[in-house]
């Protein structure tokens, strides 16, 4: 039976893959996007339903959330995915970079999951994936706001799983490594001071790191967590690789990826 699927950030990267690969197996999708543009384009690639949503606003998921349920009956699936990427030294950010990566990144799952959790526990079947990242299980350096909310993200995930087994949902939290989307171009907001250093985004210092991962595959691995119910899903390899270090010797860790960011990031300022 075609599953009812909710996809926020749909409209590019890692959501984008989502939408098509739940599309292909035959679920319905409503992709849900900021950039309304984004999320007609790939609504109308898959004969999807499109929604411009900032997930920043509660309401606007909770509407999210109850349309579709009132369009098909249920919803089955929902892909907590939106995100932006914030980092630079501390020292330069301000308060505002803090408060919006947390808005969106944290804030925009808390909002999916209050939204979807109760339509859920009152049909007793379902399922929630929250996108998180490696960067929610070892903590680089130069990316603390994004470390702190993926780190919340990910803790969100498995104590709401806890508790959701009970009423029959379930909780996945998706922890992507260097992963092939637009992301890794971006400076940080428009609105926002740019912090020195991130010219160009973090391609160049993710490619240093290995082969980035396609999206295609991302979306592959995390279907099949869902399908196997699995609490986490960490991809690809060297994603996992790095987690079981940060857990054989964290402090090993910590001073090794210290040495490079450091390195990494003066270059990134004698540019």
């Amino acid at each position: 039976m075609a599953r009812i699927a909710i996809v926020t950030g749909g409209g590019s990267g890692i959501g984008e893959a989502l939408c098509r690969a739940l599309t292909a197996r035959g679920d319905t999708v409503v992709v849900a996007d900021i950039d309304g543009a984004a999320a007609e384009r790939v609504a109308g690639d898959l004969r999807a339903t499109a929604a411009k949503v900032d997930v920043r606003d509660a309401a606007a998921v909770q509407a999210l959330v109850d349309d579709t349920v009132a369009a098909h009956g249920r919803l089955d699936l929902i892909f907590n995915n939106a995100g932006i990427g914030v980092g630079g030294d501390v020292l330069d950010l301000t308060v505002a970079h803090w408060d919006r990566i947390i808005d969106i990144n944290l804030r925009g799952v808390i909002h999916g999951v209050h939204a979807a959790y109760p339509v859920m526990a009152k049909q007793r079947s379902g399922h929630i994936i929250n996108t998180a990242s490696v960067a929610g299980l070892v903590a680089p350096p130069y990316l603390a706001p994004y470390v702190a909310v993926k780190h919340a993200v990910v803790g969100l995930s498995l104590a709401l799983r806890g508790e959701a087994a009970a009423h029959k949902v379930g909780v996945t939290v998706v922890c992507p490594g260097w992963t092939d989307t637009p992301i890794l171009d971006s400076t940080g907001p428009d609105d926002l001071p740019k912090p020195p250093g991130l010219d160009g985004g973090v391609r160049e210092v993710a490619e240093k790191m290995g082969k980035l991962y396609a999206p295609q595959a991302l979306a592959q691995d995390i279907l099949r967590g869902v399908d196997r119910n699995k609490a986490m899903v960490v991809a690809p390899r060297n994603a996992r690789f790095m987690w079981r270090l940060a857990r054989l010797s964290p402090t090993g860790l910590a001073a090794v990826t210290g040495i490079m960011a450091r390195r990494e990031h003066r270059k990134q300022l004698a540019k």
